[in-house]
């Protein structure tokens, strides 16, 4: 009895996104095919792969065997591929990036956009969220995360110089209100807060000329997005943390007001990061030439 390639990598992408829909958008088909070959495999095999519910996929113990098994194999057909396409004269294939939300804005224009007008033959697919993740368990052949974000044991190439992140609020926030002079007036403000992805809220950290503050700051209103929040300050909920980019255009157009300025300092900005312990593919070696070009 026999599976096909695409099936067996049909089973390692549910597997590793720990669903369909994810694993079906990753392998270029609908979500349906895709549960359907999942089934009919199964069929054919006589064994239940994967442990279904409502909420949740996960491989059974025969599913997790015939993974281990399988993907071993898997890895060396991918890397036949890569390895056969270093002779090729224009980078190919799918190059796969993860990164945070705000990132992915940042960088949309000066290098995701222009990389795909430069190499039309890539797939170049960019997955976004806020925890940092395992590039390498997770299909990844690359991350974005902050410099001070990244593993020492991963290269890492700086994209961007320093960054810093302002305290903001709305013009109607402010009316009837004084401005924070130094961090520990912000005790006296509403504050919109931050939940991050370790499930943490975020401490604001102030320093000048060697004094640092962190301070847990007060206020009713909670979020785990950066668009929420700018929206939340946009609207006058309160005053927001967020990173200077993000704000540069509300801040010209008088629709945001930055305080405490001095308070706060820069930091590393975004950094690529992929494995050392992996050879580079022409895909992702053309992306790093063009963020160096960039940065030129």
């Amino acid at each position: 009895m026999r599976a096909s390639l695409s099936e067996l990598e049909a089973v390692a992408a549910v597997a590793r996104h720990g669903g369909f829909r994810a694993a079906a958008r990753q392998l270029g088909m609908s979500s349906s095919a895709l549960s359907h070959a999942i089934i009919a495999l199964e069929e054919r095999l006589a064994v239940r792969l994967f442990n279904r519910t409502t909420r949740s996929v996960v491989l059974s113990a025969a599913g997790e065997q015939f993974l281990s098994e399988i993907a071993p194999a898997l890895q060396t057909i991918d890397n036949a591929i890569e390895h056969i396409g270093e002779h090729s004269s224009r980078p190919s294939g799918r190059l796969r990036l993860n990164m945070a939300p705000g990132a992915a804005r940042m960088l949309l224009e000066p290098l995701l956009l222009e990389y795909g007008r430069r190499y039309p033959e890539v797939e170049l697919e960019v997955v976004t969220e806020d925890a940092l993740v395992d590039v390498i368990g997770k299909g990844f052949d690359a991350g974005v995360r902050l410099a001070e974000m990244i593993s020492p044991d991963m290269v890492a190439i700086p994209i961007t110089p320093t960054l810093r992140s302002l305290v903001v609020g709305s013009p109607e926030y402010f009316k009837g209100r004084s401005k924070p002079i130094v961090p520990l007036d912000l005790v006296q403000h509403r504050c919109i807060q931050m939940r991050m992805a370790n499930g943490r809220l975020y401490r604001w950290e102030f320093e000048r000329r060697g004094e640092a503050h962190v301070i847990d700051v007060p206020g009713n209103l909670t979020l785990d997005a950066t668009d929420l929040i700018l929206a939340a300050a946009l609207s006058g909920a309160g005053l927001a943390y967020i990173g200077e980019y993000s704000l540069a255009a509300h801040m010209a157009a008088g629709h945001l007001i930055p305080v405490l300025e001095e308070w706060c300092p820069a930091y590393p900005g975004l950094s690529l990061y992929f494995s050392q312990r992996r050879r580079m593919p022409a895909k992702l070696r053309a992306f790093i030439d063009l963020i160096r070009e960039q940065a030129v």
